[in-house]
């Protein structure tokens, strides 16, 4: 076929059509994108081809038309495209890029749980993250054990405890982690502790009591957000956050926590005296012998930007 302009404005003079219908396949026969395609396939498209596939071409144009004004779509989300199958013409309709960051930010949240926590963390990346001095140790940190975890994701990485005055951006770190690796098919698990331990005290005596113990317990990464600002009670330090942690040890998953308490603090001003007073040294030093085995110690600083 050598000239496509002429052969479309031969087809159009060989039908003798109503004047609304030639008026309409005049305009599909003159579209750019339709005049394109039939150009890049000139030497594939015969005129019977053409003449067969004037359906095909209408329906092209009035798609593509329709989600240029996102109005009522054959496939709302997708948009059409020509394409040649055995030297016919016929269409496929394709994803646009809205549909797929949608489909994308639908699969990221079901990949990231969140128990209990602000919605700032749903949008958390590490590109918007405040680049300031004070955070640049945190910041790489999480950098390095993302990097980590991709390369060999079912080695035993370590965590961080994050430690630091309110507003200095750890749990927010945290939610961008958890989304980057969500981007690339990992799931995390994020809890706000003080949450947590008063949903696991009113669940006392219920049947999913340990089925939500079990399922914190074995996320493939987790995250527990605010550690050391819950009432503790024996029972939550031992049976709950224990029961958690002694099986992320033994099984060498990867444990993220967060707290304005550091590692010292937490165990000396807040596991150590029970919640009837009682001093339980012990018992606090088994719970931070597992947390430091589970994460390194980082502390932040800098400004509250939670204001």
């Amino acid at each position: 076929m050598e000239n496509v302009r002429e052969t479309l404005k031969e087809l159009m003079n060989r039908r003798k059509l109503d004047q609304r219908f030639t008026d309409v396949m005049d305009k599909v026969y003159s579209d750019p994108d339709v005049i394109a395609f039939c150009e890049q396939h000139k030497n594939e498209l015969s005129k019977e081809a053409l003449d067969r596939g004037a359906a095909k071409l209408y329906e092209f144009v009035n798609e593509r038309n329709k989600a240029n004004q996102n109005h009522n779509e054959l496939l709302p989300g997708y948009r059409p495209v020509l394409v040649l199958s055995n030297h016919l013409i016929d269409i496929e309709y394709t994803p646009t890029e809205k549909l797929i960051a949608s489909e994308q930010a639908q699969a990221r949240a079901k990949r990231v749980k969140s128990i209990n926590m602000p919605k700032l963390i749903r949008n958390a990346s590490l590109e918007d993250y405040y680049r300031e001095p004070e955070r640049t140790a945190a910041l790489n940190a999480v950098i390095d054990f993302v990097q980590s975890f991709l390369d060999a994701p079912k080695d035993f990485h370590k965590g961080l405890y994050l430690t630091g005055s309110f507003g200095v951006g750890k749990t927010y770190l945290m939610g961008a982690m958890a989304n980057e690796l969500a981007d690339h098919g990992y799931s995390s698990t994020i809890i706000h502790f003080p949450s947590f331990a008063v949903e696991m005290r009113n669940s006392i005596g219920k049947t999913n009591t340990f089925d939500k113990l079990d399922a914190i317990k074995k996320a493939p990464v987790l995250i527990i957000d605010d550690i050391g600002a819950d009432n503790i009670s024996s029972w939550i330090r031992d049976d709950v956050l224990g029961v958690i942690l002694e099986y992320r040890m033994q099984e060498e998953l990867c444990t993220f926590f967060t707290s304005n308490f550091d590692m010292a603090q937490l165990e000396s001003e807040h596991l150590t005296v029970n919640q009837k007073g009682e001093s339980e040294p012990l018992k606090a030093k088994r719970i931070m012998e597992r947390i430091k085995f589970l994460s390194t110690e980082i502390k932040m600083v800098g400004t509250n930007h939670r204001n």
